[in-house]
Order: C-alpha cells, then sequence, then structure tokens
C-alpha cells in the first residue's frame, strides 16, 4: 500500500493547495553557461525569445537543445507546477507538480519556433504521459510553456501535424502539455550543463523514430 500511494503521487500533479511549500527565494546558481559563458538569467540580446521546454531527464535534454543552431543560450529548471523555488530532492517527491524543463533563449532569425518544436517533438516520445523511458513521475512528462498567445497555437499546430505523423507510424496519443508559461524556476548548480560536465553521465532521452513534418513538401508535391 505504502508502495501504491508513492507512485501514486509520482503519476499526479497534485492541487496547489496540496503541494510543497517550497521557499520565497530562488536557488543560488551560477551566473554562466558551462559550455558557452553566455549569461543563464540575461540580460538577453534585443530580439530573442524563449520557451520552455519539458521532454524528460533534462541533463540530456538541455545538450540537445544547446547544440542546436540558432538556440542562443539554455538553463534547466522547474516549470509548470505549484510550488516556489524547489529544490531537486523536492521535485523527485512528486509533489511540486513541476516537470524538468530547459529554458530556451533562441534567435528567430536563425531558428523559427516551428523548427525548434521539430527538433523538440523528436528528441523524446511525447506520448507515455507522465514518463520518459524508464524515467516515471510527474516531473518527467513533456510540456511545452510560452508566454505568447499566437506561439501558443503555433506550438498546437506543430503538436496536431506530429499527432499525424505518429499515428500513421503506428504510435498513439501526445500528451504532451501545452500551456502558458508561468514561472521558472532555475535548478541547482550541478544540474546545469551537467553533460557538459559529466560526457559519461546518464542521458535517458530519446525519440519515436518518426520525423516531425514541419516545413516538409505535402504529400506528392515537389521540393523547391
Amino acid at each position: 500500500m505504502f508502495l501504491l500511494d508513492i507512485l501514486t503521487k509520482k503519476l499526479a500533479i497534485p492541487p496547489a493547495g496540496e503541494a510543497l511549500a517550497g521557499r520565497p527565494d530562488p536557488l543560488p546558481t551560477v551566473e554562466r553557461h558551462f559550455v558557452t559563458g553566455r549569461p543563464l538569467k540575461g540580460p538577453f540580446p534585443e530580439g530573442l525569445k524563449t520557451v520552455v521546454l519539458g521532454l524528460g531527464c533534462f541533463w540530456g535534454a538541455e545538450r540537445i537543445l544547446w547544440q542546436t543552431p540558432g538556440v542562443f543560450v539554455t538553463a534547466v529548471g522547474y516549470a509548470g507546477g505549484s510550488t516556489p523555488n524547489p529544490t531537486y530532492q523536492e521535485t523527485c517527491t512528486g509533489m511540486t507538480g513541476h516537470t524538468e524543463a530547459v529554458l530556451v533563449v533562441y534567435d528567430p532569425a536563425v531558428i523559427s519556433l516551428e523548427a525548434l518544436l521539430k527538433v523538440f517533438f523528436e528528441a523524446h516520445n511525447p506520448t507515455q504521459g507522465m514518463r520518459q523511458g524508464n524515467d516515471v513521475g510527474t516531473q518527467y512528462r513533456s510540456a511545452i510553456y510560452l508566454a505568447d498567445p499566437a506561439e501558443l497555437e503555433v506550438a498546437r499546430r506543430v503538436k496536431s501535424e506530429y499527432q499525424a505523423a505518429l499515428l500513421k507510424a503506428g504510435h498513439g496519443t501526445i500528451t504532451t502539455e501545452i500551456a502558458a508559461a508561468g514561472p521558472f524556476y532555475y535548478a541547482e548548480d550541478y544540474h546545469q550543463q551537467y553533460l557538459a560536465k559529466n560526457p559519461n553521465g546518464y542521458c535517458g532521452i530519446g525519440g519515436t523514430g518518426v520525423s516531425c513534418p514541419i516545413g516538409l513538401p505535402a504529400t506528392g508535391q515537389a521540393a523547391l
């Protein structure tokens, strides 16, 4: 019964009133990206945009995203839940409501939101609900958080188009949460750019092998 209770908590987002209390002050974190030396918390150059993405364990997710051309800087943290300034240990209990997430600051003149979301969807399996591979719990759920309502519509359209491709390939329904961006809480220092500091560290990220059709010509239409 005890194990069942733990599993239930890890697979269900707690109501705000039942979430852990957290703390008023942010966790201390490094100021600059370990790989690029760019500021994790800004100020960022004018014209750049941000999106917060959850696609499983944030160690591997962040590496994929900081290596994507057009991405200015990345940072890992916690988003989508109720607990202010949570620790990693608190998030692992399932009682914060947060998912492990990557803050992505990108240049829309180099990579569009659609192209960035193509990378996002292809990098993980967005049909698995409250897990990603062997990592189980609400902290591993797939999520897209954006502040601009128009960009949220772009995300929903990309999701719909990828859903069609997944169904054609025999996969299930996308469970990715798409919602207005709330607070992003930076994770502890040792999580930031973890796989650059620990090249042989754990990475549980893996996609379905199905290409997201964004930017591809329609069936029967010749590419220009």
